[in-house]
């Protein structure tokens, strides 16, 4: 089994993302971390509190992290966030409070002492902004040689972004972070719009989860109906943050392109993921992006993941 560590800003996608993971049968979830992005960090970490719950998963732990960018001192959730993942992240979905609590450790040096612990057996998988990884690499600059590999969901590179032509949206809330973590000589795979986009979920597949009569699986399906209707001249939703956590699992669904990746760091193409022209003939690409996948394992993949995890909590 693979250890693994999700790094979210729990919106709808992100939720997707941690019930495959809690579904797998091939992930050892040893925690869950939060940042901020498609909501604020505090509400993102109670939302995976609440999701766990629901699901009957009460042994792994949450932290929180950090709340905002590295180069600001706050953060200000975007207008079109609340819209596409409802006020709440989870499609304006209630569900029932959890009685656990996030622990009090931050999850930055959660984040710190995992690498120390599991070294590259650990696979960490980030589906918001990267601030929580980039802010454990400068308090603990000893862990980059640690590190097993890191995932994650954000970028385009053959694509236009999705917050304007360059960029796409969990790289535009931290550049800087991102900039840093693919520069830093990670293994790092770059799972961004260039596939995200290519793999969509209906509302026959969220049927298919109601048809379990189950809490989780009613509850899914209203959330992800809820996202299904805010993704305008789309039938159906991206598997945006999904996508990233079946790529730790499957690389064989996906096809990737190493090269030298870097971000944009400020004028109009801030946030842009593009190629560093200053390590064009330096042979040790540091970054993996995806440019091809097979969506029908992909979903085929999440769907049956999903279905397994609802049916074992009716």
């Amino acid at each position: 089994m693979i250890k693994m560590i999700l790094d979210l800003d729990t919106g709808v996608d992100d939720g997707m993302a941690l019930a495959y993971a809690l579904g797998s049968k091939e992930i050892d979830l040893i925690g869950v971390t939060g940042t901020f992005g498609n909501v604020y960090t505090k509400d993102g970490v109670q939302n995976v509190l609440n999701i766990m719950h629901m699901c009957n998963v009460n042994d792994i732990p949450v932290f929180a992290g950090e709340s905002h960018p590295l180069s600001k001192d706050n953060f200000t959730r975007l207008e079109v966030s609340a819209r596409i993942h409802g006020e709440n992240g989870v499609g304006q979905v209630a569900m029932e409070t959890s009685p656990r609590e996030k622990e009090t450790k931050s999850a930055v040096d959660f984040l710190i002492e995992s690498v120390k612990k599991y070294g590259k057996e650990l696979v960490i998988v980030a589906t918001g902004p990267q601030t929580n990884l980039a802010t454990a690499l400068k308090k603990a600059p000893e862990i980059k040689d640690m590190i097993g590999r890191v995932v994650i969901m954000g970028g385009a590179l053959t694509v236009p972004g999705n917050v304007n032509q360059y960029t796409e949206a969990n790289i535009s809330q931290d550049p800087e972070a991102a900039k840093q973590l693919f520069e830093s000589g990670l293994d790092v795979t770059m799972v961004g719009l260039d596939v995200t986009q290519r793999s969509t979920l209906t509302n026959a597949d969220t049927q298919r989860w109601r048809e379990t009569e189950s809490v989780p699986g009613m509850t899914y399906a209203d959330m992800v109906d809820y996202y299904i209707t805010q993704n305008i001249g789309v039938e159906g939703c991206y598997l945006h943050d999904p996508s990233a956590v079946i790529n730790a699992v499957h690389p064989e669904y996906f096809t990737m392109l190493p090269m030298h990746l870097t971000v944009v760091t400020e004028g109009e193409a801030e946030g842009r993921t593009i190629g560093d022209s200053t390590k064009l003939r330096d042979p040790h690409p540091n970054v993996k992006v995806c440019i091809g996948v097979d969506s029908r394992a992909l979903v085929n993949d999440l769907n049956e993941t999903l279905l397994a995890l609802f049916q074992n909590n009716k």
